[in-house]
């Protein structure tokens, strides 16, 4: 074929022109097409192609009507390949039509001919709709809980031929292409069928299949031409720079991971080990050149290091696609498709699948709250605020310059309830760990007075943004309930991990900001000054049980200059060692589920970037290869001793023992559950060693010394209790005396009988 340039499109298009009775979809007149009907389909502006384009009666035959640029010749066959009618060339810039012999509509292709050669070619104008009546009730009631099998671009056969079917909503378009390296990005070529019911566009396109690149070119409602746009519902994406959305087949993967989802399915969060290894996966490792691991190479190495420290989930920030590195994710130009960055789709299901087979889950960072205003992304999609709120008071996100997503509608919505049941049947994620729900929950979010618009109550709680959390949560835990949701959620808001029935949001987990904040706070005081702030550590613990709760260490807390988690330790470096030491044990025997960044576990010196990989090169030394023992140990302690997780979300799990040590700075707590064994945490924030110190304690007896966070292989001075000490009943009750080393954190297991909950 010979290779000319396609040619120009204006930017601002005149006004529509259709053949008289095409709008109506009335069928074309007998004979040629009316001149000002071509000069429409040649500029672009046809309001309605498929009423005149392809195969259309003719008094009581057909004519076949094509435009097909560079063509000086085209023959008309059908998909058999018998040759039906010779067309004539009515336009210079490619428009045919002509008398066919065929006695019955059908798709049709042509045989074109140019000075360069030939080439063969399909007719997306010669076949029906894909969409039915069915898709287009559920989709305008909002309701459609399988969008992601109907938008988009899927690999399909269609009357006969394959091809890809792609539709996407664009209400107050005039015109929407599809647009790729397959027509030249000539939007004149692919102008899509309107169904007015839905504001939905589509066309089937034959001849194309996988990795494939396309955009939409939208015309607004003025007759601008909009920068051609990313699809919303792209399950696969050019590597950035780059913008195109990619064609992609279904899925191919063949999943093992049975064992693993029945499980989930059948158990509760609140009451099993969750210990989440949160990980940003283009930086936790990188290759000698700095270039990205696969997914497959991700899964090599990932994957067993989980399992070797004992973690129970990884969690990854956002994976999906997304312009901006730095953003680590968390603005998306690409909620359904896992980042190039990493390799093609299938490889992510690769991972998930491997992981689940290791017996860890995976989670995902998900972010329905806002989006990023570049130009090939979902911003003004349609000429028109589609997906944002129009009036920047609602629709603008000050603090991140993004645009936020208008919840009360419902296709919207519906775009995003999808989008999490599509990670979790498509891909099987454990769960979905849902980005910055404070802002989504409050109208007045970062915003002055005057800034923001009550809602209809008068009211600064976005009631739309709540509805639509409750309706994702009830859709997923409906459908998936090996699942968990969880949010990040920094105030107050009642009964965020509450059943929407009971007047909650509905989400599994709540993160827990507080503790984080908190115990932060007092780690990093010098331990001469801890006495003065012990409510520190124990005001947690009036709020604890009142939501379902995980205990963050995020990376928001070692990025932009806040330093590392051993840099925020007070004290000199031995100190900083030990105070983190004692620290993540005091954390591990707390009530809450665990997460903790990567590099954390191995104390991370330098401060995270995503820009490079972590420092492995430090478990070289003792005391980062120690602080890896140690988070090792406790993860298999958390995961072993049921009364260290069965009742981390319940108040009958936690008992303090010594609770106003002031002046010593210990702590001192029971956790316990039905018919196990109790542990006993002893925390020691002072590095003033407590020889003969007195600890309460339910039972007499022999309780094991089953942690020390100062022994010698995690880097301690290796002080201890010789493996166990002995509680005895005395004047003040019952009580063990121990040793308790400076800077530390000792857990103790009764181990004479087995205790009872009622004894407890």
């Amino acid at each position: 074929m010979k290779k000319t340039k396609a040619a120009a499109v204006p930017k601002e298009l005149p006004k529509a022109v259709a053949e008289p009775g095409a709008a109506t979809g009335r069928k074309a007149s007998p004979g040629n097409l009316a001149p000002s009907a071509i000069e429409a389909i040649v500029a672009g502006s046809h309001n309605d192609p498929f009423a005149v384009l392809g195969v259309q009666a003719a008094g009581q035959g057909f004519v076949a009507r094509c435009f097909i640029p560079h063509a000086e010749s085209v023959e008309a066959f059908t998909l058999g390949g018998e040759a039906v009618g010779e067309l004539t060339r009515r336009h210079d810039a490619g428009f045919f039509e002509g008398e066919l012999s065929i006695k019955a509509r059908q798709p049709l292709k042509y045989h074109a001919h140019n000075a360069g050669g030939d080439w063969w070619l399909t007719d997306p104008y010669s076949f029906g709709p894909v969409l039915g009546p069915m898709d287009d009730y559920y989709i305008a009631e909002g309701s459609h809980l399988r969008l992601f099998d109907k938008l988009g671009a899927h690999l399909i056969r269609h009357d006969g031929a394959d091809g890809v079917h792609f539709a996407v909503w664009a209400p107050n378009a005039r015109r929407v292409s599809v647009v790729g390296d397959f027509n030249d990005w000539d939007g004149r070529r692919h102008v899509m069928r309107l169904r007015k019911d839905t504001g939905i566009w589509e066309i089937f396109a034959p001849d194309i299949g996988a990795g494939r690149a396309y955009k939409f070119e939208i015309i607004g409602a003025d007759g601008v031409r909009l920068p051609l746009k990313a699809d919303p519902f792209a399950f696969h994406s050019e590597l950035r720079p780059a913008t195109a959305s990619v064609t992609a087949a279904p899925l191919s993967h063949e999943w093992g991971d049975q064992a693993h989802r029945e499980f989930w399915r059948g158990a509760d969060p609140r009451r099993q080990p969750v210990s989440i290894y949160e990980v940003h996966a283009g930086s936790w490792q990188r290759h000698e050149d700095g270039s990205f691991l696969s997914w497959d190479e991700l899964a090599d190495r990932l994957i067993p290091y989980v399992v070797e420290t004992g973690f129970t989930h990884i969690e990854f920030l956002p994976i999906s696609e997304h312009p901006y590195d730095p953003s680590w994710g968390y603005q998306t130009t690409g909620l359904y498709a896992p980042s190039a960055r990493f390799g093609d789709p299938d490889g992510f299901a690769r991972f998930v699948d491997g992981a689940h087979r290791a017996g860890i889950g995976v989670i995902l960072d998900w972010v329905p709250a806002h989006f990023p205003t570049d130009e090939h992304g979902l911003a003004r999609f349609d000429g028109t605020a589609l997906y944002e709120h129009a009036d920047p008071r609602q629709g603008f996100h000050p603090d991140w310059h993004t645009a936020i997503y208008n919840f009360g509608r419902r296709e919207v919505s519906s775009y995003l309830v999808n989008n999490a049941m599509y990670w979790a049947e498509k891909y099987h994620v454990d769960g979905l760990r849902v980005d910055a729900v404070a802002s989504m929950l409050y109208l007045d979010y970062s915003r002055k007075a005057g800034e923001w618009i009550p809602n209809e109550k008068g009211g600064r709680e976005n009631l739309d943004a709540v509805a639509f959390l409750q309706r994702m949560n009830q859709v997923v835990y409906g459908a998936h309930p090996e699942v968990m949701t969880i949010a990040e959620e920094s105030t107050a808001w009642p009964k965020v991990s509450q059943p929407v029935h009971e007047g909650g949001l509905g989400f599994g987990l709540k993160w827990n900001m507080g503790f984080m904040h908190d115990t932060l706070q007092y780690m990093a005081r010098e331990s001469i000054h801890r006495q003065y702030h012990h409510n520190d550590l124990t005001f947690g613990l009036l709020y604890a049980f009142s939501e379902n709760f995980v205990l963050p260490l995020s990376h928001d807390e070692v990025v932009h200059g806040k330093g590392t988690l051993l840099g925020k330790m007070s004290g000199d470096d031995w100190q900083k060692f030990a105070n983190l030491r004692a620290y993540y044990a005091f954390m591990w025997g707390y009530p809450g589920k665990k997460l903790l960044f990567m590099g954390q576990e191995f104390a991370q010196r330098s401060e995270w970037s995503e820009a490079r990989a972590l420092d492995w090169d430090l478990l070289d030394h003792l005391p980062h290869d120690g602080m890896r023992r140690l988070v090792t140990d406790l993860n298999g302690l958390y995961r072993t001793r049921p009364a260290l997780h069965a009742r981390d979300c319940e108040p009958e799990g936690f008992t303090w023992l010594i609770a106003d040590d002031k002046r010593n700075s210990v702590f001192a707590w029971l956790r316990k559950a039905p018919g196990e064994n109790p542990v006993a945490v002893i925390s020691n924030f002072t590095p003033v060693q407590r020889d003969f110190y007195e600890v309460p304690l339910p039972q007499a007896g022999r309780w094991r010394e089953i942690f020390n966070s100062d022994a010698a292989i995690y880097g301690g001075s290796g002080k201890g209790n010789g493996g166990w000490i002995e509680a005895a009943k005395g004047k003040g009750g019952i009580a063990g005396t121990m040793l308790l080393p400076g800077l530390s954190t000792i857990m103790l297991e009764y181990t004479s009988g087995t205790a009872t909950a009622d004894s407890l």
